[in-house]
């Protein structure tokens, strides 16, 4: 079992319940579920490049992701409906805490200039979107290995109702927002 899911269990439950004063404890936040976004604008020339951020995203996320396509046809980005544009994947359960553990301890110290993350970043439901600009900061990625550095999306989505709940439950965590 994870070491976040633990903590989550043992102290952040508790100290959620008193500071909210909820009546029952299946009001209480959690995290449902973290989902990760590369878009690959260069898949429009460039097969390779999709190909390499699959094979990233794989490692870092730990299972196989989807490959995105394009809804609508753009004639000025040169994008036909169906061409394969991105990929994602979605992370639940002991995976999800696995990866919330590794961004936080691992990753995000090792982002240059580190001064916290945005904690604005709420979408007013009390979900979370984190952008990356290179996927290098995860320790899993061999520098040598990268054909080119791309940027991801990662979106927390948690069992608040508020942004004020959520990121409540995220500073428990040790997510290093900004001051």
């Amino acid at each position: 079992m994870s070491r976040l899911f633990e903590q989550y269990n043992s102290e952040i439950k508790k100290s959620l319940q008193e500071k909210f004063q909820y009546g029952n404890v299946m009001e209480i936040p959690k995290l449902e579920k973290i989902v990760i976004n590369i878009g690959v604008g260069d898949a429009v020339g460039n097969a390779k490049a999709l190909e390499a951020a699959v094979n990233d995203l794989t490692i870092i996320a730990g299972q196989k992701p989807v490959i995105t396509k394009a809804k609508k046809s753009i004639a000025n980005f040169k994008v036909r409906e169906g061409m394969a544009l991105g990929t994602k994947v979605t992370l639940r359960g002991e995976r999800m805490y696995e990866f919330l553990d590794r961004l936080i301890n691992a990753a995000l110290p090792r982002v240059r200039d580190f001064r916290g993350i945005s904690a604005t970043a709420f979408d007013g439901r009390g979900n979370y979107a984190l952008g990356l600009k290179e996927q290098l900061i995860f320790p899993e990625i061999e520098y040598d290995q990268v054909e080119r550095v791309t940027g991801m999306d990662i979106i927390i989505v948690t069992s608040a109702n508020t942004d004020e709940e959520a990121r409540e439950l995220l500073t428990q965590f040790g997510m290093p927002f900004e001051k």
